[in-house]
């Protein structure tokens, strides 16, 4: 795996909190990060998903309901 450094920049008092919160839960501070960042992305990931489904269930609806009116055309 080829690793790539990020670097940001953050308040003291987060900083803090993050270097407690991964004592805390057996992480070096850098694997908690690694991780919350991940679990962020599943969730946005997610949420872009979801977003997505509902927008093509909205269009396949209409679709449908477009159809409907058609099904009395004299077709048989």
């Amino acid at each position: 795996m080829h690793a790539t450094t990020l670097s940001f920049r953050v308040g003291d008092d987060f900083a803090e909190q993050t270097r407690s919160l991964a004592s805390i839960v057996g992480l070096k501070s850098s694997d908690y990060i690694r991780q919350a960042v991940r679990e962020k992305n599943a969730r946005v990931m997610a949420q872009r998903i979801a977003t997505l489904s509902k927008e093509l269930a909205a269009e396949h609806l209409s679709f449908n309901e477009s159809l409907e009116g058609s099904l009395a055309d004299g077709i048989d």
